[in-house]
């Protein structure tokens, strides 16, 4: 009996599809080709590419900063994607999508431009967890997956049912921590989202960011919090 693949699994495969399309675009771009190869120039890289063993110019994965602007520092961001790549095809798990969503690059000038490179990680992210949401419903069904996600919700619920400006342990009186009232903002986002389908996205959970102040709220606690929040928001996608 031929299985039709519902609109879900077909979101999963194209994420997946994109995610692997730019890995492989990756590793070509940045490996180098023989005098021999035919280079081909994308529209979008950079202008003065660096040469190929060959001495002939080859692309670049993404744009370049110029002047006192820095970007990722280039091989660090080459030698991370090609680890996500390797571990992607071969599922050897040394590689996941929160793994993706915690690295950190040196900041150089002259490096990849931090938007294009954290877009890209953004769909390698996305094409990890749903590798993984597919393994898992394959093998324990999606009831399973779906009471994981609910779960895991409910922990950050009962995070976030703490009062305003307690939610979090606060640093030192001399030390720095994220400003409060601006997290409580973004948790009580989280909770309208968790509770009654309040929009939020994915790349909003990624993207949050706030001041540092005296007596903040722990950075390590509110962090953890949110990689569990970005957790969710890819399972329910």
């Amino acid at each position: 009996m031929t299985h039709e693949t519902t609109p879900e699994e077909a979101k999963v495969n194209d994420t997946i599809g994109d995610a692997t399309a730019l890995l492989h675009a990756v590793e070509a771009e940045t490996t180098e080709a023989p005098a021999s190869a035919t280079q081909t120039q994308r529209i979008t890289r950079d202008p003065a590419p660096r040469a190929t063993s060959g001495g002939e110019p080859r692309s670049l994965p993404f744009p370049l900063v110029h002047g006192r602007e820095k970007g990722y520092r280039r091989d660090a961001v080459e030698a991370f994607l090609a680890k996500a790549r390797a571990a992607f095809e071969s599922g050897d798990g040394s590689v996941d999508a929160r793994a993706v969503r915690e690295v950190g690059f040196p900041l150089v000038r002259n490096g990849y431009q931090v938007a294009a490179v954290d877009a890209a990680l953004g769909r390698i992210e996305d094409a990890f967890a749903a590798r993984r949401r597919q393994a898992v419903v394959a093998t324990e069904g999606a009831a399973a997956w779906v009471e994981r996600a609910r779960a895991d919700a409910q922990e950050i619920l009962d995070r976030l049912a703490r009062p305003r400006g307690k939610r979090f342990q606060r640093v030192s009186f001399l030390s720095y921590g994220y400003a409060p009232k601006e997290v409580d903002v973004v948790a009580d986002r989280i909770t309208a989202f968790l509770q009654s389908g309040d929009p939020l996205t994915t790349e909003q959970g990624r993207a949050a960011a706030f001041r540092m102040t005296r007596r903040g709220f722990r950075e390590e606690q509110v962090d953890a919090l949110l990689d569990s929040v970005v957790d969710v928001l890819l399972a329910v996608r």
